[in-house]
């Protein structure tokens, strides 16, 4: 087998990487941070870990593809009512249209195939 080659991989620690802002389509601050190790395909799209400060909401979204998530820590509620909490492992199916709110602020895994597309 041979060795990885320098450049063949990139390690980042959560706990002390630098995330990148998330902005919103009109440009502002949003409250939210991405750190993504594959860079080819855009920021929250592939696999990626993604970050809300406390009393964030997401802009409304619809799912060009499934997503799944993963909760590290902290409360995420979506418009609907449903609250996730540390440890839920989250499947939402395509087509599926929601934005999420957190109140104390959270951290998630997030694995998504394609662009979400804003919905009003």
């Amino acid at each position: 087998m041979k060795s990885v080659e320098q450049g063949d991989r990139r390690v980042a620690n959560i706990n002390d990487a630098e995330f990148k802002p998330w902005t919103l389509d009109s440009g502002d601050d949003s409250g939210q941070s991405v750190l993504q190790l594959d860079n080819t395909r855009g920021d929250g799209v592939g696999f990626h870990v993604f970050r809300m400060a406390p009393g964030t909401t997401t802009e409304a979204h619809q799912h060009t593809e499934h997503e799944e998530f993963y909760m590290v820590e902290g409360d995420l509620t979506d418009n609907d009512g449903t609250v996730y909490r540390a440890g839920d492992l989250v499947w939402m199916k395509k087509g599926t249209e929601h934005s999420s709110y957190s109140e104390n602020g959270c951290t998630l895994i997030v694995y998504i195939g394609q662009a979400e597309m804003p919905v009003s």
